[in-house]
């Protein structure tokens, strides 16, 4: 993917000609999946925006698979079929919002000017959006040389704890992947990301009165003090990592040594190496003996891997020049925060993120999407694809 792209004028300009009036549509799709609640828990809800989905692509001829996944969303897959090239393109999004289930009864879709809010409005109904429409674009175009998958999945806000299999085995072969994760408020789209882990850490000490027989205990309140001050040392903001200890609890009572104690760690990376070291690191931690009569265990609750740049910089450039071509400049820019995304770069697949329309303040109640931006991110993301023909 080194090439400078030469795209197949006609295919895209039959794509950008088929988006260019549906911005009325896109808006009504983008509004009923918001009006749908799918809190990552509700099963329900996330697959109620699933089947959604799968109606609007089938009336279409699209041809769509359900995976069953227990006591979470299934995964929606989606496939236009190619012209006998066998390396598809993949096209990524998430069901899931962090909102909880009633929360559209209360806040549901609303418009202000060129704004609108709701729950998952950005994050990322707008960008299933996006990958709806790309697909019915190249779909009503009459299909690419190679096959356009897209990938719907329910569980992303908890660490793809069961999308993250059907992802990997997606991009598999791929000859790249976008992720409609929202657009940055500057207008950039995400080239780099970091990864990310959060742990359950468990301290088991020896309770005694802490009057009577102080010397009997072993305090694990106490174990886990001193682990939290090496886990935070563990932070090198040079490097890109980050270590957070952001939840704690234990004890019994004020007067009883402590026998037991508990702590949540957030982990932030930007390359597999580093993860490869931390973990290893901090297990080590949290295993040693602090104070005599203590132990520690260690669970991992979730994980992401890294988009490393290097991953993204050829696809970027595609994306960058389909976008001017459309009429609007853009940039690259990395982020802390994790996605999807992660797990197909650490493939090594071509990855690029954020490329869904822009928007701001996600997993809050000021949630908002700009409008204007919803078909022309769609147009650039379905040029790029198009473009991928001639790499």
């Amino acid at each position: 993917m080194t090439d400078a792209p030469v795209l197949d004028r006609d295919m895209t300009d039959r794509v950008l000609a088929w988006l260019a009036p549906r911005a009325g549509e896109m808006e009504a799709l983008l509004k009923r999946l918001v009006d749908i609640d799918s809190n990552s828990f509700d099963k329900a809800g996330t697959d109620a925006v699933g089947e959604a989905i799968a109606e609007m692509l089938r009336g279409d001829g699209i041809a769509v698979t359900r995976i069953a996944k227990e006591g979470f969303g299934d995964v929606f897959r989606a496939e236009v079929p190619g012209h006998g090239q066998n390396q598809h393109a993949l096209m990524l999004g998430h069901r899931d919002t962090v909102f909880a289930k009633g929360t559209v009864a209360t806040r549901g879709y609303s418009r202000d000017g060129d704004l609108a809010f709701g729950p998952g409005v950005a994050d990322m109904k707008g960008g299933l959006v996006a990958n709806i429409f790309a697909l019915r674009a190249i779909h009503a175009a009459g299909g690419l040389p190679f096959p356009v998958v897209a990938l719907f999945t329910a569980d992303e806000e908890i660490g793809s704890p069961t999308g993250r299999a059907e992802i990997e085995a997606a991009a598999a072969g791929a000859r790249a992947v976008f992720n409609t994760e929202p657009g940055r408020v500057s207008g950039n789209v995400v080239t780099g990301r970091k990864g990310g882990a959060s742990f359950h850490i468990r301290i088991k000490g020896v309770a005694a009165h802490s009057g009577v027989n102080h010397e009997a205990g072993a305090s694990a309140i106490e174990a886990l003090a001193r682990k939290i001050v090496r886990l935070h040392a563990l932070t090198d903001y040079g490097s890109g990592v980050t270590t957070n200890v952001g939840v704690i609890k234990g004890g019994n009572t004020h007067n009883t040594v402590a026998p037991w104690a508990e702590a949540e760690l957030d982990l932030r990376f930007k390359t597999l190496e580093q993860r490869a070291r931390l973990i290893d690191v901090i297990t080590g931690i949290v295993t040693s003996e602090d104070v005599p009569g203590t132990s520690g265990e260690i669970t991992t609750k979730a994980l992401f891997l890294p988009l490393e740049e290097k991953h993204s910089q050829a696809l970027f450039e595609r994306y960058r020049q389909a976008a001017a071509g459309i009429g609007f400049e853009v940039g690259g820019e990395f982020t802390g925060g994790c996605a999807d995304s992660g797990f197909t770069a650490a493939l090594g697949v071509p990855t690029l993120c954020g490329l869904g329309p822009v928007g701001g303040k996600a997993h809050t109640d000021d949630e908002f999407l700009q409008l204007d931006t919803l078909l022309p991110r769609t147009q650039a993301l379905a040029a790029t694809i198009c473009g991928l023909a001639s790499r």
